[in-house]
């Protein structure tokens, strides 16, 4: 039981455990602001356009003692869509911020640095050899990348 907890310890311990669990609750805050936003704000827009008046029941349809809602089945869509632009924002600015960090340490993202080559067999050398492993010549002042 002590290696369980000892093991459960170092899992939470580590950083990736920590950062997904703050983004889990900042989702849920972000999640309960968009929730409001379009029950408060988006739901009685929808309504005054429906005709529903100030509630958004004129989008609901009663069958028996069964009522369907598309009033609520609206405001999930409009949830969803407002958390997946707000994280597609997120995304492409943080993409935006790798390219400018690559750009300012001089390397292209996916470039490989430039490996020195034999100046007579035109075979890939270490940096630095002074004979080529491939033809055997000799490579004046070393190669170079």
């Amino acid at each position: 039981m002590k290696k369980f907890m000892h093991e459960f310890r170092e899992f939470v311990a580590r950083g990736n455990v920590m950062d997904m669990a703050v983004g889990i609750i900042i989702g849920g805050a972000f999640t309960a602001i968009v929730t409001s936003l379009t029950s408060d704000v988006i739901q009685p827009l929808i309504a005054i356009v429906s005709g529903g008046g100030t509630e958004v029941s004129g989008l609901d349809i009663t069958v028996g003692a069964n009522t369907i809602s598309f009033s609520s089945f609206i405001s999930a869509i409009i949830n969803f869509l407002i958390i997946a632009f707000v994280v597609f924002c997120m995304v492409k600015a943080l993409n935006k911020l790798q390219e400018q960090a690559a750009r300012l340490s001089g390397r292209q993202e996916g470039e490989v640095p430039a490996t020195p080559t034999c100046p007579h067999c035109l075979e890939e050398v270490k940096a630095g050899a002074t004979r080529c492993p491939h033809c055997g010549a000799g490579i004046p002042g070393g190669a170079k990348a």
